[in-house]
């Protein structure tokens, strides 16, 4: 087993030689906290010994990536949410508001034909679709600038029928199959005193739209 020899005490460093040690290491820190360290990480340079080295405007850059990360950590925390829909109802929401816009586009490219006429006071019109026995139709008709008298009937092969009559309408809107083959469609009567115009769309199983 080795065993060292205690040092002396004149080996020993006195008091005011470690005084001098401390006061010496904490001067040099001193110095090279003034020196390197605050200019290169926080941009502050009380001696200009930073600027000289180049270690100032390191220092600056650190402290503005600083500052920007933190507002940015701040306004995503103070920031609102998008929505207050969860995520599946607003997908929803979204589906239904596309829906809805299809929907209408295609209810507009439904009408197969469309006609309007304008009926002076007293005056009438017939217009009637071309259909075989058990063919579907459906339509709308509107009156604007007054109401209008009218009957929705057919014929053909030497049958009639009338499917539905009305007296001083605005409009009307439905679907009817047809009873045999030949001619269904609307007369239609001005019985006020103004000028009425008449659109009618219809869309189905029909050959064709004819003002009779």
């Amino acid at each position: 087993m080795f065993n060292s020899n205690a040092p002396s005490k004149d080996d020993l460093p006195t008091s005011r030689q470690l005084a001098i040690s401390t006061v010496s290491a904490a001067a040099a820190a001193v110095v090279i906290l003034a020196t390197i360290v605050l200019p290169s990480e926080y941009g502050i340079d009380p001696t200009g010994a930073g600027k000289v080295l180049g270690l100032t405007e390191m220092g600056e850059i650190k402290a503005q990536l600083a500052e920007e990360a933190e507002a940015d950590r701040v306004q995503q925390m103070e920031a609102p949410a998008k929505t207050d829909l969860p995520k599946d109802q607003g997908t929803s929401l979204m589906e239904t508001i596309g829906s809805f816009f299809i929907s209408s586009a295609h209810a507009q490219e439904a009408w197969k034909k469309e006609m309007t006429v304008t009926l002076a006071p007293g005056e009438s019109t017939e217009i009637k679709l071309e259909m075989k026995a058990g063919a579907k139709a459906t339509y709308s008709w509107t009156a604007e600038g007054g109401t209008l008298n009218y009957d929705l009937h057919a014929d053909g092969d030497g049958s009639t029928t009338s499917y539905k009559k009305g007296r001083a309408q605005p409009g009307d809107e439905g679907e009817f199959e047809a009873a045999f083959d030949g001619w269904h469609g609307w007369f239609w009567r001005n019985r006020s005193d103004a000028d009425v115009t008449l659109t009618i769309k219809a869309s189905g199983d029909f050959a064709e739209m004819k003002k009779m």
